[in-house]
């Protein structure tokens, strides 16, 4: 629940007996209020119009078993999948996702994606950043949605720029480095309770708490001659409450307001995928999620982990991965939503091309993996690049994580990854230091 905190000015104005309680939103004692308007003091205005959703893979996926299978390589190699047909001649993929084997033309297969950056295991910042970065340590650069939130300044009234659905770690300067946490994601919990009123507080009871709020105000600025800054403040707050009066953001995820019939299609793994595609219809310029109902934080090993039972594991990943992906790319095309949507889906490494000792897992391996892209106006209905025989590394040269954010900065976002901010030193940073961007996809 967003709270104005005892040691908020706004606390104070309301008295020390209460505080206005207006919904969720609070990242430790900062209000709404308080990050909006840090929000609109560091970001310059954008005009994108475009979104992403990112599906983040958490554990690093066997792109082998997946989207470049080698059916003729050794039974070591192969593993126990066998691949089907597209939609697009010559095209592939695991015999475990039909559905998304119908819609192979609006997307793009990247096949020599390499993550030898690091040489430790699960690293989250490599795909959100373009940067290694111990996850132990915090990130010496901003998350791909914090960058958004703080380059675009989209003017969506009663949205946050940024929702992750994926348990990354939004400690100050964890996820967005120097541009503070005005930029960072919201978080929604799974009932997303903090986006309704409180209980007893009737729509006309909330706007009396405004009004006596800018009353109290008002009083002060009458008493201190502070008139600018409070109405800087005013204005503010006034935003904060607008996210709880308004339904804008409530309804955006509820899911529930979707006929039975869009639900059925996302399935029951898919409800993160069908908030994602709600936020990104109401004007959310990022969204974050993890392609499994609980989301790992980023210390932690996530589901695609597969060191010593990545066919039974997958058995039961693919099918709801499947079903739940195809049914957001179909479901935005129907929508007349791709074009102005990306989605882009991809882990933080590949698995090992031969299966381990254990004989039934596959283990860390930054030679090579996938990335699929869809939507956003980018070119699909292709695989990008290949690997040798075995799917041990890239033949010719690879695309890094990267080149790929460079993509969807400058050609779905709007943002040149040239673009600047300042680091806590008040030295300019890129965006991006290599910025070449994957030119199959434009």
């Amino acid at each position: 629940m967003l709270m104005i905190s005892e040691s908020t000015p706004a606390s104070r104005r309301l008295g020390r007996r209460g505080f206005l309680q207006v919904g969720a939103l609070g990242f430790g004692g900062l209000t709404l209020a308080n990050l909006l308007q840090l929000r609109a003091q560091a970001a310059p205005q954008g005009r994108s119009q475009k979104s992403v959703i990112m599906v983040y893979l958490h554990g690093g996926p066997p792109h082998m078993d997946m989207f470049d299978m080698k059916p003729d390589a050794p039974a070591e190699i192969r593993g126990e999948f066998r691949p089907v047909p597209t939609n697009v001649r010559g095209i592939e993929i695991c015999e475990l996702m039909p559905k998304l084997a119908t819609v192979a033309d609006k997307f793009s297969i990247i096949r020599n994606l390499t993550f030898n950056e690091y040489l430790e295991g699960h690293n989250p910042p490599l795909v959100y950043t373009g940067y290694y970065n111990s996850t132990a340590k915090p990130s010496h650069r901003p998350t791909f949605g914090s960058v958004a939130s703080h380059f675009i300044g989209k003017n969506v009234r009663g949205l946050p720029p940024y929702v992750a659905f994926d348990g990354m770690d939004t400690k100050p300067g964890r996820s967005t480095h120097s541009l503070g946490v005005a930029h960072n994601p919201y978080c929604p919990s799974d009932k997303n309770s903090g986006l309704a009123r409180p209980d007893g507080v009737s729509p006309l009871r909330l706007e009396d708490r405004g009004q006596l709020l800018t009353s109290l105000d008002r009083m002060r600025r009458d008493l201190d001659g502070s008139g600018g800054s409070m109405q800087a403040t005013d204005a503010f707050a006034s935003l904060a409450l607008e996210m709880v009066t308004s339904s804008k953001a409530r309804d955006a995820f509820d899911i529930n307001l979707e006929p039975q019939s869009v639900r059925e299609l996302y399935g029951d793994a898919g409800s993160q995928f069908l908030q994602a595609r709600r936020l990104v219809e109401a004007g959310v310029p990022v969204v974050t999620l993890t392609a499994n109902k609980e989301p790992d934080t980023w210390d932690k090993a996530g589901p695609w982990d597969t060191h010593g039972n990545n066919f039974k594991t997958l058995r039961k990943l693919l099918p709801e991965f499947d079903q739940s992906l195809s049914a957001l790319i179909t479901d935005l095309s129907q929508r007349g939503l791709l074009d102005d949507v990306a989605v882009v889906v991809w882990g933080e490494m590949g698995r090992t091309p031969r299966i381990n000792g254990n004989g039934a897992g596959r283990d860390h391996w930054n030679e090579v993996g996938f990335g699929l892209v869809s939507g956003g106006g980018l070119k699909t209905g292709q695989v990008i690049g290949q690997t040798t025989s075995g799917a041990e590394r890239s033949v010719g040269t690879p695309y890094t994580p990267s080149n790929l954010l460079a993509t969807l900065y400058e050609n779905v976002l709007g943002i040149n990854p040239a673009s600047t901010y300042l680091n806590f030193a008040g030295r300019p940073l890129y965006v991006l230091d290599h910025r070449e961007k994957i030119r199959e996809l434009l």
